[in-house]
């Protein structure tokens, strides 16, 4: 696995980020979450980070957080249910983030059906388009939502602002935690 990190200061991974072909049998019967992640200015990444935090507390799933450019179609067969993370640019999803469901969309078409996600969207302003682009690609594969997509305005409008590094508020990690920790329940009791 690449180490390569955000520039804004991406975490390196958990030990439960390694490779999911090396997991022993034990683990390989363990539910697996993946969070699939892009930050361009470290809001969408400490959301991602708080969700895959709070799913990991729940000690009942193994977790992987791959940048949306390290992330692969295997990735996602072997995901029993996702969270996907991203800014919105230019009323739309960030550009790795798309070339993520770009370069995966067909090869895991069909494949999916019925697995749970959740969606994160740190926005400037809106952020609705973007919601509305990981539905349409969740609905193509027949994912499950779990919950309401999570929307974070930071109110950046200057391009001073919207380019500087984010300070996510607590009150909204908490929502990204309450993501993470219900998909892994949810999981873990095979409601999902």
């Amino acid at each position: 696995m690449s180490q390569k990190h955000d520039t804004f200061g991406g975490q390196p991974p958990s030990p439960d980020d390694q490779d999911p072909g090396a997991a022993n049998a034990t683990n390989a019967a363990t539910p697996l979450l993946l969070v699939t992640w892009w930050s361009n200015t470290d809001g969408a990444r400490q959301l991602a980070d708080a969700a895959a935090r709070a799913a990991r507390e729940q000690g009942s799933v193994r977790v992987r957080t791959l940048r949306a450019d390290e992330a692969q179609a295997q990735d996602l067969l072997q995901a029993a249910g996702m969270v996907f993370a991203t800014p919105e640019c230019l009323g739309s999803m960030a550009g790795p983030m798309k070339a993520f469901f770009d370069r995966t969309y067909y090869d895991v078409l069909e494949r999916l059906a019925g697995r749970p996600y959740g969606t994160i969207v740190c926005a400037g302003t809106d952020g609705q388009p973007t919601i509305r682009q990981i539905d349409r690609i969740a609905t193509g594969w027949r994912l499950r939502p779990v919950a309401d997509p999570i929307l974070v305005i930071t109110g950046a409008q200057s391009p001073e602002a919207i380019l500087a590094p984010k300070s996510i508020p607590e009150a909204e990690l908490e929502r990204a935690r309450e993501l993470g920790a219900a998909l892994a329940a949810g999981l873990a009791m095979g409601i999902w």
